[in-house]
């Protein structure tokens, strides 16, 4: 698929794998939307896609905010009248082994409010705009590294660590993908999503206190791949492992387990189900 000309938004693309993907769409011709939380950085990756001869454009939001998730779909709709390709890249990692239970702005579990639910609802504002383009595609940056959800006990008030704060976050990813891919497959929508690569040279990585055993053009790769590869046309509703498509934790895989999760994140975003409707 030819990228020349199309709108994409990148989330966290002002460092690592996102970066270097926004960069790589920026030079293949696509006009770029990069997200982060930096300013200083997310200008500074506008002028040298601009320096480069590319297109870009620049919009801060910390995710860790339901309000500024909206500010962000605000602003995308300013800038332009349609999107060809989502990708929910941005994520916070383990926080290393002293993690700490943290809370977003709005009282959640930081990980599951940054690395899923402010993807959920950013796909859900956005999806008016996707559908302008189709055919176009989602594609959702998560991780081999993934745990079952206690929905008991989502926000992991008990027993909580930062390694299944964020297992849980990236498995939730994986059932959303799934379950929106289901709702969009007669509107010419793909959703996709993916393990990168495992342990990238990354600053999330290397917070992490892990030796970094991949390359973020490993990574890149494989997200570029979902973003433009005319091989996947038709494919939606997978989990890829690298390049390959790859099977995710059962639970992405209960029907019923993503019906749990869909009614619980319409409920903590403040949206009504359009399905349920």
């Amino acid at each position: 698929m030819s990228l020349a000309g199309k709108t994409i938004l990148v989330t966290g693309s002002t460092d690592g794998v996102g970066r270097y993907v926004a960069e790589r769409l920026a030079a293949d011709g696509a006009s770029v939307i990069a997200h982060g939380r930096d300013r200083g950085r997310g200008e500074a990756l506008v002028g040298r896609i601009e320096k480069s001869g590319g297109k870009a454009r620049f919009l801060r939001a910390d995710l860790a905010s339901l309000a500024e998730v909206r500010s962000l779909a605000e602003g995308v709709g300013e800038i332009c009248d349609g999107l060809d390709v989502l990708v929910n890249n941005a994520g916070i990692g383990t926080g290393g082994g002293g993690a700490r239970r943290e809370v977003s702005a709005d009282g959640l579990e930081l990980r599951f409010a940054v690395n899923y639910l402010a993807g959920f609802l950013l796909t859900r504002l956005l999806l008016p705009l996707i559908e302008a383009r189709a055919p176009s595609r989602i594609v959702n940056v998560s991780s081999a590294g993934q745990q079952s959800i206690d929905f008991s006990d989502v926000m992991l008030t008990h027993g909580y660590s930062g390694v299944r704060a964020y297992c849980q976050s990236k498995l939730a990813q994986v059932l959303f993908t799934i379950d929106l891919a289901e709702e969009l497959k007669a509107r010419d929508i793909t959703v996709n999503c993916l393990h990168p690569a495992t342990y990238m040279d990354t600053t999330m990585v290397r917070v992490s206190g892990t030796r970094p055993i991949s390359t973020v053009e490993e990574g890149g790769a494989a997200i570029l791949q979902l973003v433009g590869s005319a091989a996947l046309d038709a494919s939606t509703g997978r989990y890829f492992n690298g390049l390959r498509e790859s099977r995710a934790d059962a639970q992405a895989y209960d029907a019923q387990a993503r019906k749990q999760l869909r009614a619980l994140s319409f409920k903590l975003v403040g949206l009504a189900d359009p399905v349920a409707a």
